[in-house]
């Protein structure tokens, strides 16, 4: 494999999953601050932002995690891990990257620029807190969140209270879906000593999981309310709930590969709540 083709699996641009989960609370934050009308030019960086951010994330994490994950089924074969590129080459696609991303913003105000520091510093810290944090995927919602606050500064000029509830919604999302993402890397994990929200749950991870996706959607729909939003939305959060419902069949049992599906298919529980926020606004 040519270098390009090795740096695009460092990122991996070839699985957008970690892209979608970063965006789907980025376009609700971008439609419920503007009313449903946000700017296209708006739209247009922070979804290149959320891309290149989330990229930038995972050169970061890789090298972080260079001397774990060949200890793992899953991440034996990884770029980095497998000794095809260098660990500066990391560190130096990562910085090209979050160089990028900050130039994207500059067009917005100043607030948001201050925040985009900060969810900079909350990405690259997330991978050293599996080292000692007992729930390190409640600080990964706050980076898969930050995306929030960020869009209403940048439509509003500050950030109210709602936003923040919105991201705390998102702390417990990520707490749910990643947890069954760490469910398929359990018995890896035990072994290298990281501190995950499956081993810390242990026996209740699967009640866990539901309670994170029952606290994560009461609280949007709360926070929908409060913004106006209607039957529409509602029908978007009962959406997401059923969706929710059927990730339990597929964690139930604990199958690696099932616990796996329903991890990838929390694009659909996030695109359910933005139609539901989209929809509202445009027909309620």
């Amino acid at each position: 494999m040519n270098k390009l083709a090795l740096y695009f699996r460092l990122v991996r641009a070839d699985k957008p999953i970690g892209i979608l989960l970063l965006l789907w609370p980025t376009l609700w934050a971008l439609w419920m601050a503007s009313g449903g009308k946000p700017d296209p030019m708006v739209v247009v960086i922070f979804v290149l932002g959320t891309a290149l951010m989330r990229s930038a994330g995972c050169a970061i994490n890789d090298y972080a995690d260079r001397d774990f994950d060949k200890h793992v089924k899953r991440t034996v074969d990884r770029p980095l891990t497998s000794g095809r590129i260098k660990g500066w080459e990391a560190v130096m696609v990562a910085a090209v990257l979050a160089i990028v991303s900050f130039l994207l913003i500059l067009p917005l105000n100043t607030l948001t620029k201050q925040l985009s520091v900060v969810a900079v510093i909350v990405a690259g810290s997330y991978p050293y807190f599996k080292r000692f944090f007992a729930i390190p995927q409640a600080y990964l919602g706050i980076a898969f969140g930050f995306g929030i606050p960020m869009a209403f500064a940048a439509v509003l000029g500050h950030v109210p209270a709602v936003a923040w509830w919105l991201l705390v919604a998102n702390v417990f999302w990520a707490v749910a879906y990643d947890t069954e993402y760490a469910m398929v890397d359990r018995d890896d994990d035990l072994k290298i000593g990281i501190r995950t929200s499956a081993i810390t749950f242990g026996r209740f991870d699967v009640a866990a999981v539901m309670l994170c996706y029952g606290v994560a959607l009461a609280i949007d729909l709360v926070c929908g309310w409060m913004l106006g939003l209607r039957w529409w939305f509602v029908a978007g959060v009962v959406a997401a709930a059923g969706i929710a419902l059927y990730h339990y069949t597929l964690i139930r049992d604990r199958d690696r590969m099932r616990c796996f599906a329903a991890f990838r298919h929390n694009n659909w529980l996030g695109a359910a709540l933005f139609i539901g926020v989209a929809l509202d606004y445009a027909l309620g």
